[in-house]
């Protein structure tokens, strides 16, 4: 049976380990270092850096490969000179990284156009597109230079900028107090023109935070069980590090619970019973916080505890004759005339299967 209260501690899965999650993000990182950011197009160099060492490299304009690299020694990045930009170097770059088992994916897109005009950023939004109260949501803007300076505007208040420097990396944390459309650019140096604005992320603001989703693993939203059998629902939130809880109805559900990832839990139902069956949903709370996400769409468990032709099963009634209801111990009901032995009614016929 399925037990009550408000949930049991998360085991996380011992396969995970800081190791395991530095294998999942293979993506390297490919940014531009120049030699004067007050000439950004007048020597460049692209610096791929991995996310492991590795004595490969790969460089790519325009979807071709540019240069391919072998190293004697195990490196964490490789830098790809480029000189002064020309047509022949203008483009689109990306890198790729070498591991045992062959290649990463590709890295970010890194546009190198020669133009005055600096090609615009990309801004995201991290966890998510949305603030509420105990959410710190971050706009983040990532440029094509490393070292230069990042602005960040609200569409409709022209008294709001953010500036933000950054003289060792590509990417600079905003953080968003406020709902609204916005948009970033960067500049090279305090003197020159910000670069084209980025593409527009509009952030919400919500009462509660927004719902996760539920399924049955193996299966999608429903699943029909035999008793004492195990299911695992899986219940993924939008975002990390929050506390889980798994409903039936309204009432909250003690399970034993697991997790491989910061943003989602397996629940494990374990023998399950016949009064298990039914809608299930599942929501979230941020840490430290009262207010719980909405309700995920339900997930329905129904119940079996027969097969096809035998008993324990509805079947559809004969002809001219009514269907007693079960009882209590699953057997149906005779009614008077209905053909009890030794009744003189009709005998009910025989399920059978041809050989």
């Amino acid at each position: 049976m399925v037990g009550t209260g408000r949930g049991e501690p998360l085991s996380w899965d011992p396969a995970l380990t800081p190791i395991h999650c530095a294998a999942f993000q293979t993506q390297p990182d490919l940014w531009a270092e120049v030699e004067s950011l007050l000439e950004p197009w007048a020597n460049v160099t692209l610096t791929c850096h991995a996310c492991l060492e590795t004595m490969d490299f790969e460089l790519f304009k325009d979807g071709v490969t540019q240069e391919l690299v072998h190293l004697g020694l195990p490196a964490m990045e490789y830098q790809f000179p480029l000189g002064p930009v020309t047509g022949d170097t203008q483009g689109l770059y990306r890198c790729r990284s070498g591991l045992s088992s062959g290649w990463t994916q590709l890295s970010n897109l890194l546009e190198v156009t020669g133009a005055e005009t600096l090609p615009p950023p990309v801004l995201s939004t991290e966890p998510v597109s949305w603030i509420t109260p105990g959410l710190e949501t971050k706009l983040l803007c990532r440029g094509g230079f490393r070292g230069v300076t990042f602005l960040l505007r609200l569409e409709g208040d022209d008294q709001f900028l953010e500036v933000f420097e950054a003289p060792a990396g590509v990417e600079a944390a905003f953080p968003v107090r406020r709902p609204g459309n916005y948009s970033c650019s960067y500049r090279t140096h305090a003197a020159g023109a910000p670069s084209e604005p980025s593409a527009t992320v509009t952030v919400e603001e919500l009462g509660a935070p927004l719902p996760p989703t539920l399924s049955i693993q193996g299966e999608s939203a429903a699943a029909v069980l035999h008793p004492g059998a195990r299911t695992t629902l899986v219940c993924a939130a939008p975002l990390s590090g929050v506390h889980f809880q798994l409903r039936r109805g309204e009432e909250v559900l003690q399970v034993p619970m697991s997790s491989t990832s910061p943003d989602r839990v397996f629940f494990r139902l374990n023998a399950v019973a016949l009064g298990d069956g039914g809608l299930y949903t599942c929501r979230y709370q941020l840490r430290g916080q009262q207010t719980w996400s909405l309700d995920s769409a339900p997930a329905e468990l129904l119940l079996s505890d027969g097969k096809p032709g035998g008993r324990g099963l509805n079947r559809a009634p004969e002809a001219g004759r009514a269907t007693a209801p079960l009882s209590g111990d699953g057997e149906r009901e005779e009614r008077p005339g209905e053909g009890s032995p030794g009744t003189g009614g009709p005998n009910p016929p025989s399920l059978g299967f041809a050989n």
